[in-house]
């Protein structure tokens, strides 16, 4: 019995882990549009984006100067 209880311990460890690394996101636009996004946008200073992935999948962009808040859930 002992044999199977330290393997699923480290199991559910590790999920609890990764389940911590990604902290969904509610970016609200000036003209108050939200997009939820599965992690914290990346911001490109080069072209003055924030690039995010949607909840559905989709990668999506935005530009700085529409962007009022981004905050974790």
């Amino acid at each position: 019995m002992n044999q199977r209880t330290v393997p699923a311990f480290l199991l559910a460890l590790g999920f609890f882990t990764l389940a911590g690394c990604s902290s969904p996101t509610v970016i609200t636009l000036n003209d108050g549009r939200e997009f939820q996004a599965v992690d914290k946008p990346d911001y490109d200073e080069d072209t003055g984006f924030y690039e995010f992935e949607e909840l559905d999948g989709k990668q999506a962009k935005v530009n700085k100067d529409q962007v009022r808040t981004i905050k974790e859930l």
